[in-house]
C-alpha cells in the first residue's frame, strides 16, 4: 500500500465537504464553474480549490491568479486568493507543458493530494480533468468522501458521454449531486439536470476579472441554482451543497 494513502485521509480530515467537478469531454465550462462556484461559496464559507487538470490548468487563469509560489509547512501549504485557498501543477510546472503519461501522472495526482495542507475548510472544490481516463479513476479511488458535480452541453456527443461518465460514477458507489447543463439552448434535452446555464457571450472577456465574472449571466444562474439547492427547492435532492452540517 502507498504510505500517502494515510497521509492523504489526514489533509482531508478537516474538509467539510468535497466536491468534484467533472465533464465526460472537456470544452463544457468545467473549469469555469469549479473556479465560479469556488467563488460563490468564498462568500459565505471557507473554500479550498483544487485544479486538478495537469495538461490544461486553467483555474489560475479564470480567477486571474498570478506570481504563485511554494510555502512549505510539513507540507505545501496553499496561497489565498479572492478568499480562497488555491492549489494547481502550476505551483510547480509555471506556463511550461507538462511531459507526463499515464503512470507519471496518477503519482503527480497522488503525491499533490498528500503533500497539500488545506487545515479547516468547509468546501474543497476539485476541478477534475476531464473525462474518465486514469487520472478521474484515481481521484475516485483516493478521495472517499467526494460528491461530484457533473457539467455538459446540449451536445449529443457531451450527453451521451455523461450517461456512461454517470453509470461509472454510479457502480463505484460515488455521491451525485447532479447534472449542469451549460450554454443552452432553446431545445430540450431528454436528460434529468438540477439547472441550466444559457449560452453567455459576454463570458469570455470577464475571464481574469472577479468582479467582472460574478456579474455574468453564468455566475448569475450558477448562483441560482446553488442557491435553489440552499433552499431545497429540487425535489428528491435530500442534500444540497450548501447543508453542511
Amino acid at each position: 500500500m502507498d504510505p500517502r494513502s494515510s497521509v492523504m485521509e489526514k489533509r482531508f480530515e478537516q474538509i467539510k465537504r468535497i466536491i468534484g467537478v467533472a465533464s465526460g469531454k472537456g470544452g463544457v465550462g468545467k473549469s469555469l464553474t469549479a473556479s465560479t462556484l469556488a467563488l460563490i461559496l468564498s462568500k459565505k464559507y471557507k473554500v479550498g480549490l483544487l485544479d486538478l487538470d495537469f495538461y490544461g490548468p486553467s483555474a489560475h487563469v479564470i480567477l486571474g491568479i498570478k506570481g504563485v509560489k511554494i510555502e512549505e509547512d510539513k507540507g505545501i501549504v496553499p496561497q489565498e486568493f479572492h478568499n480562497i485557498k488555491f492549489m494547481s501543477i502550476v505551483y510547480f510546472a509555471g506556463d511550461n507543458p507538462l511531459s507526463l503519461r499515464g503512470e507519471d501522472v496518477s503519482n503527480g495526482i497522488v503525491e499533490m493530494l498528500a503533500v497539500t495542507q488545506w487545515g479547516s475548510l468547509d468546501f474543497l472544490i476539485i476541478d477534475l480533468p476531464p473525462g474518465m481516463g486514469d487520472p478521474t479513476l484515481d481521484v475516485i479511488r483516493l478521495i472517499k468522501k467526494m460528491e461530484f458535480l457533473i457539467i455538459t452541453t446540449p451536445s449529443k456527443i457531451s450527453l451521451e458521454v455523461v450517461k456512461k461518465e454517470l453509470q461509472l460514477l454510479k457502480e463505484a458507489g460515488a455521491p451525485i449531486i447532479g447534472v449542469i447543463e451549460n450554454m443552452k439552448t432553446s431545445g430540450k434535452i431528454d436528460f434529468d439536470c438540477i439547472g441550466s446555464i444559457g449560452f453567455d457571450e459576454h463570458i469570455e472577456s470577464a475571464i481574469g476579472y472577479i468582479d467582472k465574472l460574478l456579474e455574468t449571466k453564468f455566475a448569475r444562474e450558477l448562483k441560482k441554482i446553488v442557491g435553489d439547492l440552499v433552499e431545497g427547492k429540487e425535489e428528491g435532492k435530500s442534500q444540497s451543497i450548501y447543508d453542511i452540517s
